[in-house]
């Protein structure tokens, strides 16, 4: 059966290799899009979007309990567990069926099966009908990641789960272990703490979401234990014992160990790049601890094969896959496209309270060698913060004293995660301390302690 032939071919959809296939049909190209489950990958289907959809639940029966303090009445409050996570789900379900429509729309080509890549140039599919084989000259790998299995913490569904249990939990833990308070872990203990299992988190680094700034982990921590969450840092679970409806952790801490109980375990300790049976160490391309080994264009160092996204390593994050499928669509037309900058890609994290970054931490600022200027202000002393009644937080940012270069920016509180994207744009657009200075927000907003924050570093803040 002859080849059928493209100008590319993208394996994976989720939002690193569809909004790759869109931009380049956009850009005149024939494309063939791969995957092996769902369209709109692990993002729409099982990550940042139906769990964002499970803890807004979480927010709102928080915030019903907090009723009383609005002037407002409510009682018997309760909620539906196969409700909340139905309701995930559909959420899912409707944005995975626009990734569809949006295929039909740009004349991609969809195959349903499993890729691999028997020579350059060409994709074979396996799919429920046979097999099907592409050729095309340019090839974008956008398989993803799944998560990391430590021996003898492997996942069983029932006592101990992964983030896709999680997400569509058989009941509701009433003793939780979260392994990790990376931004998965976390997320998954505010919204099962908030719901009200007795949740104990365990990190092996000596603070909780380790690749934030030092001092939002600290605020983060107060909230969370404040919450009823129990911290335990610098610890590892080195095995779980399971017995019937109930597991056995050993939790080592400072050369001892000591074990706890509990009914349920969400490990969530990182994520390994799917480089597996796809034919790519034959082609000749570098992997280095599951991730693809790509130059700054995602280029693998095979002629026409690129990868983005998760699988070409940190940050791993939807939206820096995208902007990669949007790079490299644009490098195979011929266009001149810039490539990314890690560090000007934020990084959000949906517990409660929020977190939001960009850019050099406090520490890493300084061990890259700039003197620096660093400004805070806080939630309390913002006007729509108190109306809203989230008084709870900070933004903090860090200049370069030489140059007044925005180098990092950290927030924690009520919507940091939409606020983050000012200071995103900023560095975009290399603002200095004074174009953001002579910036005028509107008020009342949250915004306004971004201004603030700048206006701190120098010190000229207003309302403090």
């Amino acid at each position: 059966m002859a080849a059928k032939k493209f100008d590319v071919v993208v394996v994976g959809a989720g939002p690193g290799g569809y909004v790759a296939a869109i931009r380049a049909a956009q850009l005149g190209k024939s494309v063939a899009i791969v995957e092996r489950e769902n369209l709109g990958g692990i993002c729409l289907n099982w990550g940042c979007i139906p769990t964002k959809a499970l803890l807004r639940s979480a927010e709102v029966f928080h915030l019903m309990q907090r009723a009383k303090e609005f002037g407002l009445g409510a009682s018997g409050l309760s909620y539906d567990l196969d409700a909340v996570v139905a309701r995930s789900r559909g959420v899912a379900k409707q944005l995975s069926g626009g990734i569809g429509h949006l295929m039909k729309k740009n004349k991609i080509t969809v195959f349903m099966g499993d890729a691999t890549l028997p020579a350059k140039g060409k994709v074979s599919v396996k799919t429920d009908k046979g097999v099907e084989e592409l050729e095309a000259p340019a090839i974008i790998l956008a398989t993803g990641a799944r998560a990391r299995i430590l021996p003898g913490l492997e996942a069983d569904g029932d006592l101990v789960w992964t983030y896709r249990h999680a997400l569509q939990p058989k009941r509701m833990p009433k003793k939780l272990l979260v392994i990790g308070s990376g931004a998965i872990g976390i997320e998954f203990a505010s919204f099962f703490n908030t719901l009200g299992a007795d949740t104990t988190v365990v990190e092996v680094m000596d603070r909780v979401l380790p690749v934030e700034d030092a001092e939002i982990s600290g605020l983060a921590k107060k909230a969370f234990v404040k919450q009823g969450m129990k911290i335990l840092e610098k610890t590892t679970v080195k095995k779980l014992d399971k017995a019937k409806g109930k597991v056995t952790a050993h939790l080592e801490s400072a050369g001892k160990t000591e074990t706890m109980e509990f009914d349920t375990v969400i490990s969530a300790v990182g994520i390994v790049g799917n480089v597996e049976n796809l034919g790519l160490e034959a082609l000749g391309v570098k992997i280095d601890r599951t991730h693809v080994v790509t130059d700054e264009f995602c280029r693998t160092g095979v002629d026409g094969l690129y990868a983005i996204g998760d699988i070409a390593g940190a940050p791993w994050l939807a939206h820096k896959a995208s902007h990669e499928g949007v790079m490299v669509a644009e490098l195979i037309a011929g266009k001149h496209p810039h490539p990314i900058k890690p560090n000007s890609i934020a990084g959000c994290t949906y517990c409660h309270p929020q977190v939001a970054s960009v850019g050099l931490t406090e520490a890493k600022a300084k061990e890259a060698g700039h003197s620096i200027k660093v400004g805070r202000f806080p939630f309390i002393g913002n006007g729509k913060a108190i109306a809203l009644g989230e008084v709870e937080g900070m933004i903090k940012t860090i200049f370069d004293a030489k140059t007044g270069e925005l180098l990092g920016a950290h927030m924690i509180g009520a919507e940091v995660t939409e606020l983050i994207q000012g200071y995103v744009i900023g560095r975009q657009l290399e603002a200095t301390e004074e174009d953001l200075m002579h910036t005028v927000f509107p008020h009342p907003t949250l915004s306004e302690m971004m201004h603030e924050s700048v206006l701190d570093a120098y010190g000229q803040v207003i309302h403090m």
